[in-house]
């Protein structure tokens, strides 16, 4: 039978062997972040599914929204609580410049990363980055790791200084 053929994602050696999830580790190791990525037979697209998965509350899951800076093109790149909305008007404060939505294209472009599984870590543009304060009342978070299908447990402090990220109220 010739052809396209459905693959399978759940497969822990084919996402770990991800170039994007490759990618995460290098940065995650450059950083000195000693941590594991996290594999789910599911795909998480969600916050509130990947903390299902793991068996914790969604506001320790630390979601990566991606916005474009209007005026610069930058990468504007907000870690988040995943029990929390960011509030598009604090980031614009913080950042000093309008934003809007970042499409696929430009998420994928800029950061490498496919929407649902943008790690906070390892882009190909270095963002801009805010991670929102209420974060750190937890010892661990878990962002996703590059693939839909990851994650990564990291003491939220230790995730600002690896990306270099002001930590604010962006709720």
């Amino acid at each position: 039978m010739s052809g396209a053929q459905a693959v399978r994602h759940d497969n822990p050696a084919t996402i770990l062997a991800n170039p994007s999830v490759q990618r995460v580790l290098a940065a995650l190791a450059a950083a000195q972040i000693v941590t594991e990525i996290i594999v789910h037979a599911e795909p998480t697209h969600s916050s509130q599914a990947a903390a299902d998965v793991l068996g914790i509350d969604v506001a320790q899951i630390a979601k990566s929204v991606i916005f474009r800076a209007r005026a610069s093109d930058r990468v504007v790149l907000v870690i988040a609580s995943g029990a929390n909305r960011v509030n598009e008007s604090r980031v614009v404060a913080q950042i000093g410049e309008a934003i809007g939505k970042a499409d696929a294209g430009f998420v994928k472009e800029r950061t490498g990363f496919s929407i649902g599984g943008v790690a906070p870590i390892g882009h190909l543009t270095p963002p801009v980055v805010l991670l929102d304060e209420t974060l750190l009342r937890f010892d661990r978070v878990y962002p996703a790791a590059g693939h839909p299908n990851t994650g990564f447990a990291v003491h939220p402090a230790e995730l600002a200084r690896a990306v270099s990220a002001t930590i604010c109220s962006v709720v």
